[in-house]
C-alpha cells in the first residue's frame, strides 16, 4: 500500500520527522504552495497531483482541513482521509493504516484515540473474567490477578440526611467506586448506623461497608446486612467475632494503635481462632513525613509471606495530608499498590484538594491492570491520567524578527448592549458555566457554544467586549474541567 502525505510549508519539517518516525516504509510527503496546511483545498490537491507520476492508494490530508475532498478521491479512485489535527501525531495514526478505516469527517487522532481506548477497555474485561480472585465481596473480585478495587468513603455518613447520602453515595459509584464505606462518626448511635445502611442499600449497586471500631456499631451494621467491616484489631474481634462469623461477611484486620507488622499478624489468627474466615488486611499506609518508606516495606513483607491474603491500601491516608494535586499522588500510589500486592484503595474525597480521587485511582488501577498484562511499564495504554501536562509537546511557532509588544488596553467603555456576569454551577456531572445578561442567561458546558449564542442573539456589539467575553468563558471552562473554583476577572 502506498501512502501519501500532504501538508503545507509551515508543518513540512514536523511532517517529514513524523512520517519517517513512524513504522511504515511506504509513505511520502507532499509539501504544497500553501502556508497553512489547514489552508489546503481540495482543488490545490487535485492540481499538484495531477503532475505526479506515482499513484497512491491512501491520501492523508491535515486534520483541520474542511473541503468536500471526496472529488478528489472519486477523481484519482484512491482513498482520501483526515489526518490527525497535529502533524506531530502522524507517526502514531500511520501505524493503523493497514488495521482500520480512517474518515473524512473525524479528524484520525480523534479516531484512534477511541480505537486504543477501545482496545485497553477489552482488554480489562478480559483480564477480570479470567481472573481467580483471592476472594469475592458480593460480585466484586479481590486480588487473584483482577484490577484493584477503589474504596469510596462517604466521611460522617452517619450524620447525613438521607438525601445527602443518597446522592453522594450515587455520585461516589458514578465516578468508579467499587465498594462504598460508610464512615460513622464519633457520636454515631446504633439508629444512626441502621438508618445509614438502609439507604445505602436503596441506591447503591456495589457491595456497602461500616467503617468503625465501635463493637455495637459494627453489630448494628451487622443486622442490617452490611457486606464488609472496616475495621477489626484487638480492641474489639472478642465483642464482635461470634457476630461476624456468623453472618459470613469480610472484615479488615488492623494493628493494634501505635504497633506494627507482628500486632497485624496478631490479629488475624486472632480473627481466624475465633471463625472469621473471609479476612483482609490492612498493614496500615503511614503518611509522608511519618514513615511511610517503612510502612510500604510493611506491606511488601506482608504480602510476600502471606500471599493468599487480600490486602487494603489506604491511598487517602496520603492524599488528605499533602498539598500536592491528587492525579500524581494517586497514579504513583496505585502503582506502589499493585506492585505490594493491594486489591482494595481506599479513599474518601473529604477535602477540596482530593476531589477526583475516585475517578482518578478507578483509571490507575485500569493502567496498572493493563500494565500488569502487557508485562510493560503504565504508558501507551489507552488510558491516561494526564491532565495539565502531555505526552508529547507539539512543535512551537518561531518568533519573527519584526513583531509588536502586546500591551494592556485600559480605554474600553461598556458595550451599549450591556454587561455580563460570568460563573459556574459545578456538580457531580461536570456543572455548566452560566453567562448572565439582562435579557437573557445562557447556559452551557463549553465557552464556543455559549460565544456563538450570544453572537446569534446580537447580546455584544463592541470588538473589545468580545475578546473580554472570550477569555472569561474560556477560564470558566478551564475551571469546570479541573474541578476548580472560578471567579470574573480572577486569575484561575
Amino acid at each position: 500500500m502506498d501512502i501519501l502525505v500532504a501538508t503545507g510549508k509551515l508543518a513540512e519539517k514536523t511532517v517529514r520527522y513524523s512520517v519517517g518516525y513512524s513504522v511504515v516504509d511506504n509513505a511520502d510527503v507532499l509539501v504544497l504552495d500553501v502556508e497553512v496546511a489547514a489552508f489546503l483545498t481540495p482543488h490545490r490537491l487535485l492540481s499538484a497531483l495531477k503532475k505526479q507520476q506515482k499513484k497512491y492508494d491512501v491520501i492523508f490530508i491535515p486534520g483541520l482541513c474542511t473541503g468536500d475532498f471526496s472529488l478528489v478521491a472519486k477523481e484519482l479512485g484512491c482513498k482520501v482521509f483526515l489526518g490527525p489535527k497535529h502533524a506531530y501525531d502522524l507517526s502514531s495514526v500511520l501505524r493503523f493504516v493497514d488495521e482500520m478505516e480512517f474518515s473524512l469527517e473525524v479528524p484520525a487522532c480523534e479516531l484512534l484515540s477511541d480505537v486504543w481506548r477501545d482496545i485497553a477497555l477489552e482488554t480489562l474485561d478480559e483480564v477480570e473474567e479470567k481472573a481467580e480472585p483471592l476472594m469475592n465481596l458480593e460480585n466484586v473480585k479481590l486480588g487473584g490477578g483482577s484490577r484493584m478495587k477503589v474504596m469510596a468513603e462517604v466521611v460522617d455518613a452517619t450524620g447525613l440526611d438521607e438525601d445527602i447520602l443518597s446522592k453522594r453515595i450515587s455520585s461516589f459509584i458514578k465516578k468508579g467506586a467499587d465498594i462504598i464505606d460508610l464512615g460513622a462518626s464519633l457520636t454515631a448511635s446504633s439508629e444512626d448506623v441502621k438508618r445509614a445502611v438502609n439507604v445505602a442499600r436503596k441506591v447503591s449497586t456495589v457491595p456497602i461497608s461500616i467503617d468503625t471500631l465501635e463493637p455495637e456499631l459494627i453489630k448494628a451494621a451487622l443486622n442490617e446486612g452490611i457486606d464488609l467491616v472496616l475495621s477489626l484489631n484487638s480492641s474489639n474481634i472478642d465483642e464482635v467475632a461470634q457476630e461476624v462469623a456468623l453472618a459470613g461477611v469480610a472484615v479488615v484486620i488492623i494493628p493494634d494503635a501505635g504497633e506494627g507488622f507482628e500486632s497485624l499478624i496478631k490479629n488475624i489468627d486472632a480473627a481466624r481462632s475465633a471463625g472469621i474466615s473471609n479476612i483482609i488486611a490492612d498493614p496500615v499506609l503511614d503518611p509522608i513525613g511519618h514513615g511511610i518508606s517503612r510502612s510500604i516495606v510493611r506491606y511488601s513483607r506482608f504480602h510476600e509471606e502471606y500471599p493468599d491474603v487480600p490486602v487494603f491500601f489506604g491511598v487517602g491516608n496520603v492524599t488528605e495530608l499533602i498539598d500536592a494535586d491528587s492525579v500524581g499522588v494517586n497514579a504513583t500510589l496505585c502503582g506502589i499498590a499493585a506492585d505490594v500486592g493491594s486489591c482494595i484503595l481506599f479513599t474518601p474525597e473529604f477535602s477540596e484538594k482530593t476531589r477526583g480521587s475516585i475517578s482518578e485511582l478507578n483509571t490507575a488501577a485500569k493502567m496498572m491492570a493493563l500494565a500488569k498484562e502487557r508485562e510493560s511499564s503504565p504508558k501507551d495504554l489507552g488510558l491516561d491520567l494526564l491532565c495539565l501536562k502531555e505526552k508529547r509537546r507539539r512543535p512551537d511557532v518561531e518568533v519573527p524578527e519584526k513583531y509588536v509588544i502586546a500591551q494592556n488596553f485600559a480605554g474600553w467603555e461598556l458595550d451599549p448592549l450591556g454587561p455580563f456576569r460570568i460563573g459556574i454551577a459545578a456538580d457531580d456531572d461536570g456543572g455548566v458555566i452560566v453567562a448572565q445578561h439582562e435579557k437573557a442567561t445562557i447556559v452551557g458546558q463549553n465557552a464556543r457554544d455559549i460565544m456563538d449564542t450570544i453572537m446569534n442573539m446580537k447580546l455584544i456589539s463592541k470588538v473589545d467586549h468580545a475578546s473580554y467575553l472570550g477569555c472569561e468563558l474560556e477560564k470558566a471552562e478551564i475551571a469546570l474541567r479541573l474541578g476548580r473554583s472560578y471567579s470574573q476577572d480572577d486569575d484561575l
